[in-house]
């Protein structure tokens, strides 16, 4: 079951910041949340970039779905990235990238 994104985050934005929901722009990307990568960087264009600690906790709580995890490692083979590096821009440990090459045989 996939969650609603685009209803939790025209709920936050309403409540907690109604000067970024009248950015059409924002509204707009808000209607293409289809993937985890999405949500992650509609995330970032809404709240910007995590302060180091907060960053850290809530990455424990990520989950990505297939095709994430898929373009992912696309995305790294294509620039021809280590596992650091590529950990390093998603903000992903380097053992999750190893497992998912694992699991996806690429």
């Amino acid at each position: 079951m996939i969650p609603d994104y685009k209803q939790i985050y025209s709920d936050i934005l309403q409540e907690k910041f109604p000067e970024k929901w009248i950015d059409a722009a924002i509204r707009n990307k808000l209607d293409t949340l289809s993937s985890a990568l999405d949500v992650l960087k509609f995330n970032k264009l809404v709240f910007g970039e995590p302060e180091y600690m907060i960053g850290f906790n809530s990455q424990r709580l990520r989950s990505y779905d297939e095709e994430s995890i898929l373009q992912i490692l696309r995305y790294q083979k294509k620039n021809g990235l280590s596992n650091l590096q590529i950990s390093n821009d998603f903000k992903i440990s380097r053992n999750t990238i190893t497992k998912w090459k694992s699991i996806f045989k690429i």
